[in-house]
């Protein structure tokens, strides 16, 4: 299997974390994102939207991270990253979908802005910085309070909503995601940062311009 990504991608971090997790091996092409190879006529030939990651299985080629973690996940004999049980897939999927619509949404606002921007020398629109810290306020809570006695998001074990919404975290450093207030959801966050699978797809950030 193929995977186009960038290693900077919070979304390629997705992929990379349930194929290391599960130990699938897979080709890492990378798509650099500072050339806009991502829009370029081979890359949206794969992938429409012109983003990252995209994954091709020897033709059948799968776009949009949280499906390929899924798919990744239902192609391996005994995992438990996705549950079996109707109530509890779920429940995995209600996570998925909301970090797609609203937390990830809400930190990609405040990455950009802060991070992405100062590889370039940029500086950040504060009308853009105030609406991301205005989206986070909304849902950061939303996760902490659902984690407040919770080691994992699902259930009792580590699931494919632990990776989707904590990859949302990955750049929480440089990018100074506001998460101080957060107990429950830097506990948890700590804990998923201390899984083999999470230090082994680690990128190493490139400096900052200016």
């Amino acid at each position: 299997m193929k995977l186009y990504f960038h290693p900077m991608s919070g979304n390629s971090r997705r992929v990379l974390l349930v194929a290391t997790h599960l130990e699938i091996p897979l080709e890492r092409i990378v798509v650099d994102l500072t050339k806009a190879e991502q829009r370029g006529a081979p890359h949206v030939a794969r992938n429409p939207n012109g983003r990252v990651p995209v994954l091709d299985d020897d033709g059948f080629v799968l776009w949009e991270s949280r499906a390929i973690m899924q798919y990744l996940a239902e192609r391996t004999p005994g995992q438990t990253l996705l549950p079996t049980d109707t109530r509890g897939r779920a429940e995995v999927n209600r996570w998925l979908f909301w970090c797609a619509a609203h937390m990830s949404a809400a930190a990609t606002v405040l990455v950009f802005e802060k991070f992405v921007k100062s590889l370039s020398g940029l500086a950040p629109d504060p009308v853009e910085v105030a609406r991301g810290e205005g989206l986070f306020s909304q849902f950061a809570p939303v996760l902490d309070a659902h984690l407040a006695g919770r080691t994992w998001v699902v259930g009792d074990g580590l699931t494919l909503a632990d990776f989707s919404l904590a990859s949302s975290f990955a750049l929480a450093g440089p990018a100074r995601l506001p998460i101080a207030d957060y107990a429950n959801l830097r506990a948890w966050l700590g804990r998923v940062q201390e899984l083999p699978a999470w230090t082994r797809t680690a990128p190493q950030p490139p400096p900052a311009k200016g």
